[in-house]
């Protein structure tokens, strides 16, 4: 109970307080002192570990750069052993790889080296595969050209027949239409059945009245014109001739040898006839055109007639030798060979329509062409040598005194041939002209035409053996011309050889019958007068003149010598 009292109790609790107090304050004063004697012996330690740390420090310095020393040669040996560890590695690599290599069996070897043949047949079978597929391919695309080549050139032959069928048409159709009242029905049928399967126009007329004994085609021939090719050489060598740059002997201005008139013409040289034009000029040529009765209608008696076309303005060398930007009639080629073997009476062509006109045929006679004989008449040695040696010689028989210039060239759209011819040269009596188109005529062709007419006008040419004897002497041809004699038929000819055409055509029917079709012509009899190269005229040449008071009148043959 008594310890209950909170004063006891609080006293008894005090009295540890007060003595841990007691003993901690004894415990401070003792590190106190000894904190102090620590001190000062640290401080002593210190002034004596500073001095010993200088001395330290300095032998530290050292240390350290011998260390560094001993570090960078360290560092280079261990770079440098670096290197050489590395290129041992690579050393072992390669040595590994080797001898992995050189550790190969022989029997994966030969698994290799089959494997590769393998490879290398494979890479062959592949590279063969592939040129055959590019040869296949070359191949399927040159079959390709081929078919193509071969289908224009079937579309061009098919467009060639087409328009040669549509020639021959329109001449079957023409000739239907023809007015054929006061024509000789004889020698139309032999004209119709001479012309037989080519596209063209064919006038037969008398040579010295302008009488017309048939024209086959009349539109043709009366209404349409054609260019005149080759047969335009007669007009230059005439104009030549009388200008003088044609001389005596048929050369070009001082020229005594080499080709002359004679030869030209009848072997249509392009070249002569081009150097005699451009001497003369395209003026003075378009007057002798005109004279001759070219670039202006002929005064027939039928409707619609053309009057063809000179070639002003056209400075080409080509105007003289292939008649460049002229269109010339069949009536007009008639007119102006029959002035050239009348001595220069142009004739008046007539068509004899007694129903119509109620009287009897008389001839008319338009001009004389104000011109010298000597140079009308200068070109017909030519247009024989044509017939007996030259362009025309195996279409027409050289013995009927046939004379005549061939033409061939290319107009329209198609080949044209031509033919102006008289017989027989020393009288006339008929002109033949002869036009075709197409693209196999040439002048040789329409030469063969005019001489199946000739033969059924054969009974009706006379020739006087008098007069025979008058005619031009033929002069020996110069070596030039006597090496190129087989090749005066394509002399003439002015652009490149067309493709040949098929030969489909058909026989020209006239009303139910059919025309004969064309037999190859015969090669020309022989001739008259027979040349060698050592022949020599007998006397000098002469030119035959025909004075006549009518139709029906004739008086003896004056004959004039040349000098």
């Amino acid at each position: 109970m008594n310890l209950m009292c909170p004063a006891k109790r609080l006293a008894k609790l005090s009295f540890p307080f007060l003595l841990i107090i007691c003993l901690f304050s004894f415990n401070l004063d003792a590190q106190t002192k000894r904190a102090g004697l620590s001190k000062k012996t640290i401080t002593k330690k210190n002034e004596k570990q500073a001095k010993d740390a200088k001395k330290e420090s300095w032998k530290d310095k050292l240390a350290a750069k011998d260390q560094k020393k001993k570090k960078d040669k360290s560092s280079v040996k261990d770079k440098s052993s670096v290197k050489e560890k590395a290129d041992k590695l690579k050393n072992a690599k390669r040595d590994s790889k080797n001898s992995k290599k050189e550790k190969l069996t022989a029997k994966e070897e030969r698994k290799l080296e089959k494997e590769g043949k393998k490879r290398e047949k494979k890479q062959k079978k592949d590279l063969k595969k592939e040129a055959e597929e590019r040869k296949a391919e070359a191949a399927r695309r040159q079959a390709a050209e081929e078919r193509r080549r071969e289908q224009l050139a079937r579309e061009a032959r098919a467009r060639k027949i087409a328009f040669e069928r549509g020639l021959r048409t329109e001449t079957i159709s023409n000739i239907e239409k023809d007015l054929t009242e006061g024509e000789d029905p004889q020698v139309r049928r032999a004209a119709v059945n001479a012309l037989g399967s080519h596209a063209g126009t064919v006038v037969v007329m008398e040579a010295q009245t302008g009488k017309i004994v048939t024209i086959v085609n009349q539109d043709w021939a009366i209404r349409n014109s054609f260019k005149p090719c080759s047969t335009i050489k007669l007009v230059t060598g005439v104009a030549g001739l009388n200008e003088n740059i044609i001389n005596e002997e048929g050369g070009i201005g001082n020229a005594t040898s080499g080709m002359n008139l004679e030869g030209a013409l009848a072997r249509s040289n392009n070249g002569y006839f081009q150097r005699v034009g451009v001497k003369m000029g395209n003026g003075k040529m378009i007057g002798y055109a005109k004279s001759l009765g070219l670039g202006e209608a002929t005064g027939i008696n039928a409707e619609g007639e053309t009057a063809g076309k000179l070639p002003y303005g056209n400075k080409n060398a080509r105007i003289y030798s292939h008649g460049d930007d002229f269109e010339v009639t069949p009536l007009q080629l008639a007119v102006m060979v029959s002035a050239i073997s009348n001595g220069g009476r142009k004739v008046v062509p007539q068509i004899p329509r007694p129903r119509v006109e109620k009287a009897t045929f008389k001839s008319h006679i338009a001009e004389q062409v104000n011109l010298p004989e000597r140079s009308v008449q200068g070109v017909l040695p030519g247009m024989i040598g044509a017939a007996e040696y030259g362009t025309a010689r195996r279409g027409v028989d050289a013995s009927m005194g046939v004379a005549g210039k061939t033409g061939s060239c290319i107009a329209q759209g198609s080949w044209v041939g031509l033919f102006a011819s008289v017989a027989p040269v020393e009288n006339p009596v008929y002109s033949v002209v002869v036009i075709t188109r197409g693209q196999s005529e040439r002048g040789k062709y329409a030469a063969a035409i005019a001489g199946k007419v000739y033969q059924a006008l054969r009974s009706k040419i006379f020739r006087n053996a008098d007069y025979n004897l008058a005619r031009r002497q033929t002069k020996p041809l110069p070596a030039a011309d006597a090496r190129t004699a087989d090749l005066s038929d394509e002399d003439e000819v002015d652009g490149d050889e067309a493709e040949k055409v098929e030969n489909t055509e058909k026989p020209i029917i006239v009303g139910n019958r059919p025309a004969k079709q064309v037999i190859a012509a015969q090669p020309a009899p022989k001739k008259l007068v027979q040349k060698t190269a050592q022949s020599k005229p007998s006397f000098s040449p002469v030119v035959i003149t025909f004075d006549r008071s009518g139709a029906e009148k004739a008086t003896r043959p004056r004959i004039v010598k040349n000098k």
